[in-house]
């Protein structure tokens, strides 16, 4: 990675399956690991324990806050607070700049789809930043989401929600992640167990798929052919396309796109195996 880079990835434990997922930050001096907050203390053991070279570890998660600022207004909303030109900060940068007098890590990064912003800052400044930024974006409308409008977002993306679509007993070459396994590049830990796998080929693959007619799939739902090929990971009504839709590992070969199969709930649900996100927002590439 460059300097001020910022890249998705995962840790892997020896067999591949994945710790969590995660972005690593290379900074002027030092590298940040952003983890989900509740693989935290699991990611730092890992780290911890797995530490190699002479470094040093700190775990700051309890110190540092961070506000992730999305949507097509973002970047004249946050410019209003910097003096940094944010426009030139491409997408999975960063910079080391102040809003207003803040100092904060800033990137061009997101969880939603949408152009945005992800900001860190001391904890004590957290209240102050999120003041400062609202009062920016008044004249845009910025209004809070919380959880359950990001968890939307990013699903409308197919982006992977550690928990549901990726865990210990998945590896990235079956969640459709090899674009981050650079298996080339030198030795690291679940290696070995990823070039067994790509060698034997993967059984499964995760797939997004659409709801045809009516219906709302659920995570653990069983998914059937005339047998049960696999299971929902993620599931919920797409405000952006006025359907369900879903996530889940299916045995090959019914992971085709066009594939025809069903989610077994209280009744049996219809669903076409599709590709890529099920909404393009405006993430900027």
């Amino acid at each position: 990675l460059a300097p001020n880079q910022v890249q998705y990835s995962t840790m892997l434990y020896p067999d591949a399956g994945i710790v969590d997922d995660l972005l690593v930050y290379r900074l002027e001096d030092r590298i940040l690991l952003v983890v989900n907050a509740t693989n935290t203390d699991k990611d730092y053991a890992w780290v911890v324990d797995n530490k190699r070279f002479d470094v040093q570890i700190n775990n700051r998660s309890d110190a540092i806050g961070q506000l992730a600022v999305q949507g097509p207004h973002a970047e004249p909303v946050v410019q209003k607070l910097c003096d940094t030109d944010l426009s030139k900060i491409e997408f999975y940068w960063s910079v080391e700049t102040k809003l207003n007098d803040i100092p904060v890590i800033l990137s061009r990064t997101g969880y939603t789809g949408e152009d945005g912003f992800e900001i860190y800052c001391e904890r004590d400044y957290g209240h102050e930043l999120w003041s400062m930024v609202f009062e920016a974006g008044k004249e845009y409308g910025i209004k809070p989401i919380g959880l359950g409008a990001r968890d939307t977002l990013r699903f409308e993306m197919r982006y992977c929600l550690y928990g549901n679509d990726i865990d210990k007993t998945t590896n990235p070459l079956e969640a459709g992640l090899a674009w981050i396994v650079k298996l080339d590049k030198g030795d690291f830990i679940g290696r070995d167990s990823l070039l067994k796998i790509k060698d034997k080929g993967v059984t499964r693959k995760l797939v997004g798929f659409e709801v045809v007619g009516s219906g709302i799939p659920r995570p653990h739902q069983k998914i059937h052919d005339d047998k049960q090929v696999g299971y929902v990971t993620s599931g919920t009504f797409s405000p952006s396309l006025k359907r369900g839709i879903g996530m889940g590992y299916v045995d090959i070969p019914f992971n085709k796109v066009g594939s025809r199969l069903h989610v077994k709930g209280k009744a049996p649900v219809a669903v076409e195996v599709i590709k890529g996100p099920f909404y393009k927002r405006g993430t900027r590439k």
